[in-house]
């Protein structure tokens, strides 16, 4: 189960089975004991989690895991925990970090809206990463959008002063609306004005460059907590 179906509320994704590949598979098994994290309805212990003490980072969403795997491989001196619902997507982080050798990831499959609210200490998070979320592009699956007020003022109380919130996004209008929902959140400041430049840790995927390429465009943003 992987949300409370006693907790009544729009939800941002969709729970679908996909077809899981005999390597995902194969990394669930082995690699999951060690390096998922069960959800529960008590406070993570980070270093308890990482064996050691370091900043965290936490990404929410993170497809099939080659930008979050990526990211950790180059910043080795900080923690990273990966959530997302979708099954392969778990499995394929899982054996990217098994072949990377990866022991600063890991991933929690559960509902962000809740790993946040009964996992996460407030004013614990390093930073927080949200990667090309579900556009919704239709107009009236708009209200199914990630990236609304109460969700950042959530993320808002999770982050340490000076922590950072970074989306991204490649569908314009959800940018200008993300932009116009970050900035009226009194705890936070944006690091530009307007958008900020793709800062360096986050690698171009192959879908971004097809669209680049395209003439479609990519937009950040980075807030800091003040």
């Amino acid at each position: 189960m992987l949300y409370d179906p006693t907790e009544h509320r729009i939800r941002s994704f969709v729970t679908r089975a996909g077809r899981l590949s005999t390597a995902q598979a194969r990394a669930l098994e082995e690699q999951g004991p060690k390096f998922l994290i069960e959800y529960s309805k008590a406070p993570l212990d980070y270093e308890q989690a990482f064996g050691r003490k370091a900043p965290v980072v936490l990404e929410i969403g993170f497809g099939m895991g080659g930008t979050t795997a990526h990211i950790a491989q180059a910043m080795p001196d900080k923690d990273f925990i990966g959530v997302e619902v979708h099954t392969p997507g778990v499995g394929s982080l899982l054996k990217l970090i098994d072949e990377q050798g990866l022991t600063n990831l890991k991933a929690i499959q559960h509902d962000a809206v809740e790993v946040l609210n009964q996992m996460i200490p407030d004013g614990s998070l390093h930073g927080v990463h949200i990667f090309f979320p579900d556009p919704w592009h239709k107009a009236r699956h708009n209200k199914r959008r990630l990236i609304q007020g109460p969700f950042v003022k959530l993320l808002t109380q999770k982050l340490a002063v000076g922590g950072y919130l970074h989306c991204a996004t490649d569908w314009e209008d959800y940018a200008v609306q993300m932009l116009e929902v970050l900035g009226a959140e009194e705890g936070l400041q944006n690091t530009a004005e307007g958008y900020a430049p793709q800062p360096a840790y986050r690698p171009l995927t192959k879908f971004e460059n097809r669209g680049l390429k395209l003439g479609h465009g990519v937009w950040d943003l980075v807030f800091t907590k003040k």
